[in-house]
């Protein structure tokens, strides 16, 4: 390691007054905050060394004899990993702008690197330079941290799976707890008995919405039966609607949620309903609900007239058939007039589509 090397020309180091030892490195050195983490706030970074809390730590490893390269490795930190607080990098910053300016030879030198970077310089020898050397904990810790677009998928398929078993498993917990095989038998014998669903709910222990939230799902045959049964349900609404021009539930909260693209919070405020009514009329109805239905219309309807403009049959199919070309995300930004955020965005989200 390279405090192993540093070790004979490092000064005595005092360490901070009760700050807790993290560990040990190979020679025996303690060090006080974890490998591959760099502990900052506002102002001021935590020396791994010490203990101590600096503007700058790559100004103070002077006084124990290292470099920030040897730190930097000895700690699992990237070799570009800045080691100043966020306070110091801004007047850094600040500073920095000013001699970009008026300082010819920094001009000169920035104008340089953005040409290397521009023609793939600069990635090919970071390639050639990180060739056999192993990563260090910090990009192996982001690493483990970071999710791609297959992994995000598939947990929201997981915890979907096991949204479904636990709600199977609680309506099946409650069917044996009153004597039937199933959560449909137990609500039709309810409903024949003259119950709603929120007085079923609630005599099997339930939020008094359970059953009209789930149901659709657990038994769509019993629910479709209880719409009818339940007509009361809507007829709260039937004076605000009348108002509008429509005669039922089910046509306004298909014209609005599914044709008009309008989100559960807008019909909500357009009928003076609580977001949970909006939701459970619509599960009732049997109508998908569309979570910033808005939003993404919106959204779909951008990305629709984007392609129309590049004569494409979608941004996807443009960005890769450029891409395939060599084209460079710069390059895809000024030829369709769109942020390169933007058609990131929109590449992942096709990703996503096709694995789900």
């Amino acid at each position: 390691m390279a405090a192993d090397l540093a070790g004979s020309a490092s000064a005595i180091e005092v360490p901070a007054r009760g700050k807790p030892i993290v560990g040990f490195l190979s020679d025996g050195r303690p060090y006080f905050a974890p490998i591959g983490q760099v502990l900052a706030d506002d102002s001021r970074v935590t020396c791994h060394l010490c203990g101590r809390s600096f503007r700058s730590v790559a100004a103070h490893l002077r006084s124990h004899g290292w470099t920030k390269a040897q730190y930097c490795e000895a700690f699992g930190l990237e070799r570009g990993q800045s080691l100043e607080g966020p306070d110091t990098r801004k007047m850094r910053s600040v500073s920095f702008s000013a001699r970009l300016v008026f300082d010819t030879a920094v001009r000169d030198g920035s104008a340089r690197g953005r040409e290397r970077a521009r023609i793939g310089q600069l990635t090919r020898e970071a390639a050639d330079a990180a060739r056999g050397r192993p990563f260090p904990e910090q990009r192996r810790q982001r690493s483990r941290t970071a999710m791609s677009a297959s992994a995000r998928v598939q947990l929201a398929r997981a915890n979907r799976q096991r949204a479904a078993e636990r709600l199977a498993a609680v309506a099946g917990e409650v069917a044996r707890r009153h004597g039937y095989t199933d959560i449909g038998q137990l609500v039709r014998d309810g409903l024949a008995a003259g119950q709603s669903l929120s007085a079923i709910s609630r005599a099997c222990g339930l939020n008094k919405d359970w059953m009209s939230r789930h149901l659709p799902r657990l038994a769509p045959a019993v629910a479709a039966a209880a719409v009818g049964v339940d007509d009361r349900l809507d007829a709260r609404w039937l004076p605000a609607l009348r108002a509008i021009g429509f005669e039922d539930v089910r046509s306004y909260l298909q014209a609005r949620h599914l044709v008009e693209h309008m989100s559960v919070n807008a019909i909500a405020r357009e009928v003076g309903m609580s977001f949970p009514a909006v939701k459970s009329a619509l599960v009732r109805h049997g109508i998908a609900v569309s979570p910033h239905a808005t939003k993404r219309h919106a959204a779909r309807q951008r990305a629709s007239e984007v392609a129309e403009t590049l004569g494409v049959g979608s941004v996807t199919e443009f960005i890769e058939s450029c891409q395939a070309q060599g084209w460079t995300w710069h390059e895809l930004g000024a030829a369709s007039g769109q942020p390169v955020s933007w058609l990131r965005r929109q590449k992942q989200v096709r990703a996503e589509r096709s694995l789900a």
